[in-house]
């Protein structure tokens, strides 16, 4: 299967995904209670909305459906440092392999061979600048960066992280590090939550895509076609992907759970780099149901869900959301599209 026959051959452009969100909407805190945030329900079918609280999903799942949940986790990968100059550094890991990537700031003051100095003695020699603007960097002890680092809130919450962040920007049912962002739709999941859905008969699959600081990378062609996404490595067991083609209806959390399992569809492949790029006019494969947050504008995520719903259907779902002060991104609300 290929992208070609994945897609139709239709143009779309970068403004025709632009919204006003209002700058008050957008959530800074998590919510003390997961599963009470409020929940919109959209049909794709009817175009009805409807509103709920979170914990009421259960009463929109079947006996039949596949819940599938993305069972990353999210590694403290800020961290702040000094130059032998004394100049200030952030690090922003992003994945280990002979040696850790990461983005740095201010990156065109640092210099390959240059050490880093963290707290409690912590240390990172700088190595080459790669094409996509990522250093190589080697530390003295690894075990070190989960004691100091700082969970990698998103741009748009205007804080510090704080320890509240720990838990929360993480969910119950994280096993694997890996990611630098949350895959926020499962956030909202609890426990108890999880023990009902599992009591009502719902199967639940769990699948891995570590998601990278591409998922807040702005699109900056007006085509979009011509945008692209970067690799975030994804893993699904033969047994779990067995489930997935026999469910009457896969139920995905996330759009990084939808990313994994196109990708793995497409590319007849369990596990590899998701480069996928969903936009309107793709033709889904293997996911039936949407769980998501709210998206930024224009953003690879709104046009994810734009293209799993008809945009006009999205929008209007999005207008009727701020008019309700519904929460978005990270740690705001969320949304079941059907």
């Amino acid at each position: 299967m290929t992208i070609a026959k994945n897609l139709i051959d239709l143009r779309v452009w970068l403004s025709d995904f632009e919204y006003n969100l209002p700058k008050k909407l957008i959530a800074q805190y998590p919510l003390k209670e997961r599963d009470r945030a409020k929940l919109l329900i959209l049909d794709r079918t009817t175009g009805r909305i409807e509103h709920k609280t979170f914990k009421d999903i259960i009463s929109y799942l079947k006996p039949s459906d596949l819940l599938v949940l993305n069972t990353t986790k999210v590694i403290p990968a800020r961290l702040f440092g000094r130059r032998a100059t004394g100049g200030r550094v952030e690090i922003l890991l992003i994945r280990k392999e002979k040696s850790w990537l990461a983005l740095a700031r201010p990156s065109r003051r640092i210099h390959p061979g240059e050490e880093i100095s963290f707290e409690k003695g912590l240390k990172g020699i700088i190595g080459r600048r790669r094409d996509d603007g990522k250093w190589e960097i080697e530390f003295n002890n690894d075990s070190l960066i989960w004691e100091i680092g700082k969970p990698p809130l998103p741009p748009y919450i205007r804080r510090e992280a704080e320890d509240i962040d720990k838990e929360a920007y993480q969910t119950v049912y994280a096993k694997e590090e890996g990611s630098v962002a949350a895959p926020t739709a499962g956030l909202h999941f609890t426990r108890s939550l999880l023990k009902e859905i599992k009591e009502k008969g719902i199967d639940i699959a769990h699948i891995n895509l570590h998601i990278g600081p591409g998922t807040f990378k702005p699109i900056k062609t007006e085509r979009i076609e011509e945008h692209r996404m970067e690799e975030e490595y994804y893993e699904i067991k033969g047994e779990v992907f067995k489930k997935i083609e026999k469910a009457r209806r896969v139920v995905a959390v996330g759009t990084s759970v939808v990313r994994a399992l196109e990708e793995a569809s497409r590319k007849r492949s369990l596990k590899g780099w998701a480069e996928l790029f969903i936009y309107p006019g793709y033709r889904f494969q293997v996911v039936d149901a949407l769980i998501t947050n709210f998206h930024l504008p224009a953003s690879t995520p709104l046009l994810l869900v734009s293209g799993f719903a008809d945009r006009e259907l999205i929008y209007k779902a999005y207008k009727e959301a701020i008019r309700r002060k519904y929460r978005f991104l990270s740690y705001g609300d969320a949304m079941l599209i059907l």
